[in-house]
Protein backbone atom coordinates (compact mmCIF):
# COMPACT_ATOMS: atom_id res chain seq x y z
CA UNK A 1 0.00 0.00 0.00
CA UNK A 2 1.16 3.53 -0.74
CA UNK A 3 2.10 5.69 2.30
CA UNK A 4 -0.65 7.94 3.64
CA UNK A 5 1.80 10.85 3.95
CA UNK A 6 4.66 11.19 1.46
CA UNK A 7 7.35 13.86 1.71
CA UNK A 8 9.85 13.76 -1.16
CA UNK A 9 12.90 16.03 -1.05
CA UNK A 10 10.96 18.88 0.59
CA UNK A 11 12.80 22.21 0.67
CA UNK A 12 11.08 25.38 1.85
CA UNK A 13 12.05 28.97 2.54
CA UNK A 14 9.64 31.71 3.61
CA UNK A 15 9.39 34.36 0.88
CA UNK A 16 10.63 37.90 1.27
CA UNK A 17 8.59 41.08 0.82
CA UNK A 18 8.61 40.65 -2.97
CA UNK A 19 7.24 37.12 -2.76
CA UNK A 20 10.57 35.43 -3.45
CA UNK A 21 13.14 33.98 -1.04
CA UNK A 22 16.06 36.36 -0.42
CA UNK A 23 19.05 35.55 -2.67
CA UNK A 24 21.38 33.06 -1.04
CA UNK A 25 18.96 32.36 1.83
CA UNK A 26 19.28 29.03 3.62
CA UNK A 27 16.19 26.78 3.38
CA UNK A 28 14.21 26.46 6.60
CA UNK A 29 13.32 22.90 5.54
CA UNK A 30 16.16 21.27 3.62
CA UNK A 31 15.72 18.18 1.40
CA UNK A 32 13.45 16.32 3.83
CA UNK A 33 11.97 12.96 2.82
CA UNK A 34 9.62 10.87 4.94
CA UNK A 35 6.83 8.28 4.51
CA UNK A 36 4.10 7.64 7.09
CA UNK A 37 1.65 4.76 6.81
CA UNK A 38 -2.01 4.35 7.76
CA UNK A 39 -2.57 3.87 11.48
CA UNK A 40 0.78 5.37 12.48
CA UNK A 41 0.95 7.64 15.51
CA UNK A 42 4.00 9.72 14.73
CA UNK A 43 5.64 11.91 17.35
CA UNK A 44 7.45 14.85 15.72
CA UNK A 45 10.23 16.12 17.97
CA UNK A 46 12.95 18.77 17.77
CA UNK A 47 14.22 21.86 19.51
CA UNK A 48 12.60 25.29 19.16
CA UNK A 49 13.08 26.55 15.61
CA UNK A 50 13.79 23.10 14.18
CA UNK A 51 10.97 23.46 11.63
CA UNK A 52 8.24 21.29 13.20
CA UNK A 53 5.43 23.83 12.85
CA UNK A 54 6.45 24.67 9.28
CA UNK A 55 6.40 20.98 8.34
CA UNK A 56 2.93 20.52 9.85
CA UNK A 57 1.59 23.63 8.12
CA UNK A 58 2.95 22.42 4.78
CA UNK A 59 1.32 19.03 5.32
CA UNK A 60 -1.89 20.85 6.28
CA UNK A 61 -1.91 22.77 3.01
CA UNK A 62 -1.21 26.15 4.59
CA UNK A 63 2.01 26.78 2.62
CA UNK A 64 2.42 26.16 -1.10
CA UNK A 65 5.14 23.78 -2.27
CA UNK A 66 5.61 21.79 -5.46
CA UNK A 67 2.85 19.14 -5.67
CA UNK A 68 5.32 16.26 -5.93
CA UNK A 69 7.09 17.27 -2.70
CA UNK A 70 4.15 16.59 -0.38
CA UNK A 71 1.32 14.14 -0.92
CA UNK A 72 -1.35 13.40 1.68
CA UNK A 73 -3.75 10.56 0.86
CA UNK A 74 -2.20 10.61 -2.60
CA UNK A 75 -3.15 14.25 -3.21
CA UNK A 76 -1.46 17.65 -2.98
CA UNK A 77 -2.27 19.14 0.42
CA UNK A 78 -2.16 22.74 -0.88
CA UNK A 79 -3.69 22.37 -4.33
CA UNK A 80 -6.51 19.94 -3.46
CA UNK A 81 -8.72 21.99 -1.15
CA UNK A 82 -11.24 19.14 -0.85
CA UNK A 83 -8.77 17.39 1.46
CA UNK A 84 -9.37 19.84 4.30
CA UNK A 85 -12.98 20.76 3.51
CA UNK A 86 -14.01 17.10 3.65
CA UNK A 87 -12.38 16.62 7.04
CA UNK A 88 -10.10 13.85 5.77
CA UNK A 89 -7.11 16.07 6.61
CA UNK A 90 -7.35 17.99 9.88
CA UNK A 91 -4.82 20.48 11.26
CA UNK A 92 -5.11 21.70 14.85
CA UNK A 93 -2.77 24.43 16.01
CA UNK A 94 -3.34 27.96 17.34
CA UNK A 95 -6.69 28.72 15.73
CA UNK A 96 -7.99 30.33 18.92
CA UNK A 97 -5.42 33.12 18.63
CA UNK A 98 -5.12 35.83 16.01
CA UNK A 99 -2.62 38.49 15.06
CA UNK A 100 -3.46 42.12 15.77
CA UNK A 101 -2.74 44.54 12.91
CA UNK A 102 0.84 44.22 11.66
CA UNK A 103 2.50 44.16 15.06
CA UNK A 104 2.40 40.37 15.30
CA UNK A 105 1.02 40.30 18.84
CA UNK A 106 -1.40 37.47 19.61
CA UNK A 107 -4.44 37.70 21.86
CA UNK A 108 -7.22 35.20 22.59
CA UNK A 109 -10.24 35.67 20.36
CA UNK A 110 -13.01 37.22 22.47
CA UNK A 111 -16.59 36.30 21.62
CA UNK A 112 -19.67 35.89 23.78
CA UNK A 113 -20.96 32.56 22.51
CA UNK A 114 -21.71 29.32 24.33
CA UNK A 115 -19.84 26.05 23.84
CA UNK A 116 -23.18 24.41 23.05
CA UNK A 117 -23.89 26.80 20.18
CA UNK A 118 -20.45 26.20 18.71
CA UNK A 119 -20.49 22.42 18.96
CA UNK A 120 -24.10 21.96 17.87
CA UNK A 121 -23.85 24.60 15.15
CA UNK A 122 -21.76 22.35 12.89
CA UNK A 123 -23.97 20.52 10.39
CA UNK A 124 -23.65 16.90 9.30
CA UNK A 125 -22.06 15.63 12.53
CA UNK A 126 -22.66 12.18 13.99
CA UNK A 127 -24.45 12.87 17.32
CA UNK A 128 -22.82 9.85 18.96
CA UNK A 129 -19.32 11.03 18.04
CA UNK A 130 -20.08 14.54 19.27
CA UNK A 131 -21.40 13.21 22.58
CA UNK A 132 -18.28 11.05 23.00
CA UNK A 133 -15.93 13.98 22.38
CA UNK A 134 -17.84 16.21 24.80
CA UNK A 135 -17.44 13.49 27.43
CA UNK A 136 -13.75 12.82 26.63
CA UNK A 137 -12.84 16.50 26.86
CA UNK A 138 -15.26 17.16 29.73
CA UNK A 139 -16.80 20.19 28.01
CA UNK A 140 -19.53 22.08 29.85
CA UNK A 141 -21.99 23.19 27.18
CA UNK A 142 -22.92 26.28 29.23
CA UNK A 143 -19.37 27.71 29.00
CA UNK A 144 -19.22 31.23 27.54
CA UNK A 145 -16.18 31.48 25.32
CA UNK A 146 -15.21 34.99 26.44
CA UNK A 147 -15.15 34.00 30.11
CA UNK A 148 -13.51 30.56 30.22
CA UNK A 149 -9.83 29.80 30.83
CA UNK A 150 -7.33 29.06 28.08
CA UNK A 151 -7.53 25.35 28.87
CA UNK A 152 -11.32 25.28 28.67
CA UNK A 153 -11.25 27.27 25.45
CA UNK A 154 -8.70 24.81 24.07
CA UNK A 155 -10.99 21.87 24.93
CA UNK A 156 -13.80 23.35 22.85
CA UNK A 157 -11.38 24.01 19.99
CA UNK A 158 -10.14 20.42 19.99
CA UNK A 159 -13.69 19.10 20.25
CA UNK A 160 -14.77 21.13 17.21
CA UNK A 161 -11.71 20.08 15.24
CA UNK A 162 -12.38 16.39 15.85
CA UNK A 163 -16.15 16.38 15.20
CA UNK A 164 -15.64 15.04 11.68
CA UNK A 165 -13.88 11.66 11.46
CA UNK A 166 -10.40 12.31 10.08
CA UNK A 167 -8.00 10.18 8.09
CA UNK A 168 -4.93 12.32 8.82
CA UNK A 169 -4.64 14.50 11.92
CA UNK A 170 -1.87 17.08 12.42
CA UNK A 171 -1.41 18.34 15.98
CA UNK A 172 0.89 21.26 16.75
CA UNK A 173 1.35 21.61 20.53
CA UNK A 174 -2.40 21.33 20.88
CA UNK A 175 -2.36 19.95 24.44
CA UNK A 176 -0.20 22.68 25.98
CA UNK A 177 -3.17 24.27 27.83
CA UNK A 178 -4.82 21.03 28.95
CA UNK A 179 -4.63 19.65 32.47
CA UNK A 180 -3.22 16.17 33.09
CA UNK A 181 -6.60 14.41 33.08
CA UNK A 182 -7.92 16.07 29.91
CA UNK A 183 -4.66 15.35 28.08
CA UNK A 184 -4.61 11.69 29.14
CA UNK A 185 -8.22 11.15 28.04
CA UNK A 186 -7.60 12.88 24.71
CA UNK A 187 -4.51 10.76 23.98
CA UNK A 188 -6.51 7.63 24.79
CA UNK A 189 -9.26 8.71 22.36
CA UNK A 190 -6.72 9.47 19.61
CA UNK A 191 -5.07 6.10 20.07
CA UNK A 192 -8.45 4.41 19.63
CA UNK A 193 -9.05 6.39 16.43
CA UNK A 194 -5.83 5.01 14.94
CA UNK A 195 -6.34 1.42 16.10
CA UNK A 196 -10.02 1.12 15.18
CA UNK A 197 -10.36 3.37 12.13
CA UNK A 198 -6.80 3.27 10.74
CA UNK A 199 -6.36 7.03 11.12
CA UNK A 200 -2.89 8.58 10.99
CA UNK A 201 -1.65 11.19 13.49
CA UNK A 202 1.44 13.42 13.46
CA UNK A 203 1.85 15.12 16.82
CA UNK A 204 4.47 17.78 17.58
CA UNK A 205 4.99 18.44 21.27
CA UNK A 206 7.53 19.18 24.00
CA UNK A 207 5.40 17.51 26.70
CA UNK A 208 6.31 13.83 27.06
CA UNK A 209 4.31 12.81 30.14
CA UNK A 210 2.39 9.64 29.35
CA UNK A 211 3.84 9.32 25.85
CA UNK A 212 6.27 6.41 26.33
CA UNK A 213 3.84 3.87 24.86
CA UNK A 214 1.60 6.21 22.84
CA UNK A 215 3.50 6.76 19.54
CA UNK A 216 4.28 4.04 17.02
CA UNK A 217 7.09 6.10 15.44
CA UNK A 218 9.48 8.89 16.41
CA UNK A 219 10.62 11.52 13.89
CA UNK A 220 13.45 13.81 14.96
CA UNK A 221 14.27 16.97 13.00
CA UNK A 222 17.02 19.54 13.60
CA UNK A 223 17.82 22.69 11.59
CA UNK A 224 15.16 21.72 9.04
CA UNK A 225 16.77 18.36 8.32
CA UNK A 226 15.55 14.87 9.16
CA UNK A 227 17.85 13.35 11.76
CA UNK A 228 16.06 10.05 12.32
CA UNK A 229 12.71 8.31 11.79
CA UNK A 230 12.18 4.97 13.51
CA UNK A 231 9.58 2.80 15.25
CA UNK A 232 9.25 3.36 18.99
CA UNK A 233 10.43 -0.23 19.60
CA UNK A 234 13.77 0.58 17.98
CA UNK A 235 14.09 3.73 20.08
CA UNK A 236 13.56 1.64 23.21
CA UNK A 237 16.19 -0.85 22.05
CA UNK A 238 18.71 1.96 21.56
CA UNK A 239 18.00 3.65 24.88
CA UNK A 240 16.87 2.23 28.21
CA UNK A 241 15.85 5.70 29.36
CA UNK A 242 12.32 7.08 29.30
CA UNK A 243 11.19 8.78 26.12
CA UNK A 244 11.59 12.21 27.69
CA UNK A 245 15.16 11.45 28.84
CA UNK A 246 16.01 9.96 25.46
CA UNK A 247 14.79 13.05 23.61
CA UNK A 248 16.56 15.23 26.16
CA UNK A 249 19.86 13.47 25.39
CA UNK A 250 19.37 14.04 21.64
CA UNK A 251 18.60 17.73 22.06
CA UNK A 252 21.46 18.20 24.53
CA UNK A 253 23.91 16.65 22.08
CA UNK A 254 22.53 18.90 19.33
CA UNK A 255 22.99 21.98 21.53
CA UNK A 256 26.52 20.97 22.52
CA UNK A 257 27.50 20.50 18.87
CA UNK A 258 26.13 23.94 18.04
CA UNK A 259 28.09 25.48 20.91
CA UNK A 260 31.24 23.75 19.65
CA UNK A 261 30.70 25.19 16.16
CA UNK A 262 30.39 28.67 17.63
CA UNK A 263 33.55 28.12 19.68
CA UNK A 264 35.44 27.10 16.54
CA UNK A 265 34.22 30.23 14.73
CA UNK A 266 35.48 32.38 17.58
CA UNK A 267 38.85 30.62 17.45
CA UNK A 268 39.12 31.53 13.76
CA UNK A 269 38.28 35.16 14.50
CA UNK A 270 34.81 34.88 12.98
CA UNK A 271 31.57 36.09 14.60
CA UNK A 272 29.69 33.38 16.47
CA UNK A 273 26.47 33.87 14.53
CA UNK A 274 25.64 34.36 10.90
CA UNK A 275 22.28 35.86 10.02
CA UNK A 276 20.35 36.59 6.83
CA UNK A 277 19.03 40.12 6.33
CA UNK A 278 17.80 41.75 3.13
CA UNK A 279 19.27 39.05 0.92
CA UNK A 280 22.88 39.62 2.03
CA UNK A 281 25.01 37.75 4.54
CA UNK A 282 25.25 39.75 7.74
CA UNK A 283 27.40 38.52 10.62
CA UNK A 284 27.55 39.59 14.21
CA UNK A 285 25.70 39.52 17.49
CA UNK A 286 22.04 38.49 16.90
CA UNK A 287 20.86 41.02 19.50
CA UNK A 288 22.58 43.79 17.53
CA UNK A 289 21.11 42.48 14.29
CA UNK A 290 17.62 42.34 15.78
CA UNK A 291 17.96 45.96 16.88
CA UNK A 292 18.58 47.18 13.34
CA UNK A 293 15.59 49.16 11.99
CA UNK A 294 13.53 47.01 9.63
CA UNK A 295 10.85 48.80 7.60
CA UNK A 296 10.07 51.42 10.21
CA UNK A 297 8.35 48.95 12.54
CA UNK A 298 6.55 46.97 9.87
CA UNK A 299 7.13 43.26 9.30
CA UNK A 300 10.71 42.43 8.33
CA UNK A 301 11.54 43.03 4.68
CA UNK A 302 13.87 44.98 2.44
CA UNK A 303 14.63 48.61 3.17
CA UNK A 304 15.14 49.29 -0.53
CA UNK A 305 12.54 49.08 -3.28
CA UNK A 306 12.07 45.82 -5.11
CA UNK A 307 12.04 47.89 -8.31
CA UNK A 308 15.63 48.59 -9.38
CA UNK A 309 16.62 52.24 -9.42
CA UNK A 310 13.46 53.47 -7.74
CA UNK A 311 12.86 54.20 -4.10
CA UNK A 312 9.77 52.95 -2.34
CA UNK A 313 7.11 55.65 -2.16
CA UNK A 314 6.15 54.37 1.28
CA UNK A 315 9.60 54.99 2.73
CA UNK A 316 9.91 58.26 0.82
CA UNK A 317 6.70 59.53 2.44
CA UNK A 318 7.84 58.38 5.87
CA UNK A 319 11.15 60.18 5.45
CA UNK A 320 9.29 63.39 4.63
CA UNK A 321 7.12 62.98 7.72
CA UNK A 322 10.15 62.42 9.95
CA UNK A 323 11.80 65.56 8.58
Amino acid sequence: MAPIVEINGLSFTYPGIDGHPPPGSKPLIDDLSLNIDAGDRCLLIGSNGAGKTTILKILGGKHMVEPHMVRVLGRSAFHDTALTSSGDLCYLGGEWRREVAFAGFEVPIQMDVSAEKMLFGVAGIDPQRRAELIKVLDVDLSWRMHKVSDGQRRRVQICMGLLKPFKVLLLDEITVDLDVLARADLLKFLRKECEQRGSTIIYATHIFDGLDDWPTHIVYVAHGKLQSAMPIEKVKEMSKLSLMRTVESWLRRERDEERQRRKERRAKGLPEYEQQIDGSRVTGDPAFIAARPLNNGWAGGRLHSTIAGEESSFFSSNRVLRQ
